[in-house]
């Protein structure tokens, strides 16, 4: 097989051998048996050139997919066995992590010793704890366009709901709208965060243009519940955060023209390590996680 595709690649019987270290007699050799044992010619060959048939084309194409598929398995596993033995702490947000057990028992399976332990972290510093070690990996909502951290593969997906009060006009209608965030404050998450990362989950304007107030500081999840919950704002949030939380006076309404969440992993690029390819090839295998 790796005769046949550096020959198909090469076409040149001497420049082939040299590659594989190999005489140009074995390379002649093993193409000729294969050729016999397949009944049908792979090379055109003459004195001045080297062609692949229309047989040895299709050949070239269907081996390269092979190798191409053994190789990844092969990257998988080393992948796997490099990070075995490590624990990676793991940043989400609230109870996210209940979402995560599917990617957390498929890394346990796939790299035997290590493991993922949770800690949470809060919308007004997300990169904090990234940035001087403290957490290994982070769950982040999208865009993260930090030039020192690498963002992975998607592991959630969600929809979006808006915390209110239960006597806010909008927690009888039973759905909202981002049009509803210009009539209304929304808390401010502080210098820690970026505007741009903060926006994709509280955008700064709504769809007509007009400016959504940014209203009081809060720096915790419960933080924003409590000033939910005492009317002086409302607060945009993942639908994983309705699924675990119903506090006495506050309500979540769907916002049915919000555009769906993505979760990413997000670490450190000088970080970079066995134990975290494998978490996050593990991730893009299983493919995104709905909530």
């Amino acid at each position: 097989m790796e005769i046949f595709l550096t020959l198909a690649e090469e076409l040149h019987f001497g420049r082939t051998a040299e590659r594989l270290r190999v005489s140009q007699a074995r390379v002649s050799q093993v193409i000729s048996r294969q050729e016999r044992r397949l009944g049908v010619a792979l090379f055109d060959r003459t004195s001045r050139r080297v062609a692949l048939t229309p047989v040895g084309r299709r050949l070239r194409e269907d081996l390269r997919q092979a190798v191409d598929l053994i190789q990844a398995g092969l990257a998988r596993a080393q992948a796997a066995g490099e990070g075995s033995g490590r624990t990676l702490r793991l940043g989400v947000f609230g109870h996210a992590g209940h979402e995560l057990r599917p990617l957390v028992d498929a890394f346990r399976s796939r790299c035997p010793g290590s493991d993922v332990q949770f800690g949470e972290i809060n919308g007004s510093d997300p990169f904090t704890a990234l940035r001087t070690g403290e957490n290994d990996v982070h769950v982040l909502w999208l865009p993260v366009a930090e030039p020192d951290l690498t963002v992975g593969p998607t592991v959630l997906t969600g929809v979006r709901v808006l915390a209110v009060s239960a006597d806010h006009p909008l927690a009888a209608s039973g759905a909202a709208s981002l049009e509803d965030l210009g009539d209304n404050s929304v808390v401010d998450l502080g210098p820690d965060a970026p505007e741009y990362w903060v926006a994709s989950m509280v955008p700064t304007r709504t769809p007509l243009g007009r400016r959504v107030p940014r209203g009081p500081v809060a720096r915790t999840f419960h933080e924003v519940l409590t000033l939910v919950a005492s009317g002086q704002c409302v607060q945009p949030l993942g639908e994983v955060a309705a699924r675990y939380n119903s506090p006495p006076g506050i309500v979540f309404l769907p916002v049915h023209d919000a555009p769906t969440l993505q979760w990413a992993l997000t670490w450190r690029s000088t970080d970079d390590n066995p134990t975290i390819r494998a978490l996050a090839e593990t991730a893009a295998d299983l493919g995104p996680i709905a909530m």
